[in-house]
């Protein structure tokens, strides 16, 4: 069962991270004055993405290593949560990425703005499904 915990505690991070984002690092970053909040989205935004697409595929690896061992379709369920992050990231969050990191910083404005409100929006798809990986990964974790 130790794969299935690592797979709990791989969501766990992904969906702490994410939820971080959401709810302390986007806020704080929208009051910053337009080219701050696109200079500061930039390096945040790598960095982000460094951290938790390998998470989301840690942790799908893990649950399905957890279901072969175990059977319980919760831990693939979980897995697949995890996966899902990747298709949302590729199809609906990225054109926005691509759009922002084409911006230079002296054409920062209104937009760019309004942009980086959106991203964050789409970005909560993400927490949303690193969390509900957490809870079936919890619940596949019942005996």
């Amino acid at each position: 069962m130790i794969l299935g915990q690592l797979a709990l505690l791989t969501a766990a991070v992904f969906a702490g991270a994410a939820l971080y984002i959401n709810l302390v690092e986007q806020p704080a970053r929208l009051g910053l004055d337009h080219r701050a909040l696109l200079a500061e989205w930039k390096p945040a935004y790598k960095r982000g993405a460094a951290l938790q697409a390998p998470l989301a595929v840690i942790g799908f690896l893990l649950g399905l290593a957890a279901w072969w061992q175990t059977g319980r379709a919760g831990w693939a369920a979980g897995g697949l949560l995890m996966l899902a992050n990747w298709p949302v990231t590729l199809l609906v969050i990225l054109p926005t990425n691509r759009r922002l990191m084409a911006i230079g910083p002296a054409a920062a404005g209104a937009e760019t703005r309004s942009m980086i409100r959106r991203w964050g929006s789409l970005h909560a798809i993400r927490t949303a499904l690193g969390i509900a990986a957490v809870l079936v990964f919890l619940w596949a974790s019942i005996p």
